[in-house]
């Protein structure tokens, strides 16, 4: 079984894959690529922004590997 996106990469990992950017608006995040959050996604982890925005953590999670398994396998932060 492939590893999955927990809540510990950051921003910047997880934005490698284009569907993960409409995860996160669905989820609540308004703007995963403003430039306000350029400044900080290498330091910005997921389940931390979840929590910023009062996000379901486990829904996002969810949603995010779905995103990313349809699209090419296993995330970046897995390999």
């Amino acid at each position: 079984m492939p590893s999955k996106i927990t809540e510990n990469p950051t921003l910047e990992v997880v934005l490698k894959y284009p569907a993960a950017a409409i995860v996160l608006r669905q989820h609540g995040i308004p703007c995963p690529t403003c430039p306000l959050a350029r400044a900080e996604m290498s330091t910005l982890r997921i389940g931390d922004v979840a929590r910023m925005y009062g996000a379901d953590l486990e829904a996002l999670l969810k949603a995010l590997n779905e995103a990313v398994e349809k699209s090419s396998g296993r995330p970046p932060c897995c390999r």
